[in-house]
């Protein structure tokens, strides 16, 4: 089994995305038709997993690619690389 507190951690871009779009949390569940607990999930980076249908769905609705939603941190950094 893989501890995963020693793997590099995934930050999700999410509040950020929505802020620059204007546009909000329930909004987004809305259009993609994921729940807000489900978003906010993701949201707040306590997600174990996402469904790739999940994640061009995200990616559709605010017109972004993976790579904006999604962002490595490693673990001897303070921030996403």
């Amino acid at each position: 089994m893989v501890d995963d507190s020693t793997l590099p951690g995934i930050h999700c871009r999410l509040d950020d995305l929505l802020a620059s779009r204007g546009t909000t949390l329930t909004e987004l569940s809305r259009v993609v038709g994921i729940s807000i607990v489900n978003l906010s999930v993701l949201k707040n980076d306590r997600a174990r997993a996402i469904r790739y249908s999940t994640l061009r769905a995200i990616c559709e609705a605010l017109d972004c690619d993976v790579g904006d939603l999604l962002v490595r941190v490693r673990p001897d950094t303070t921030g996403p690389n």
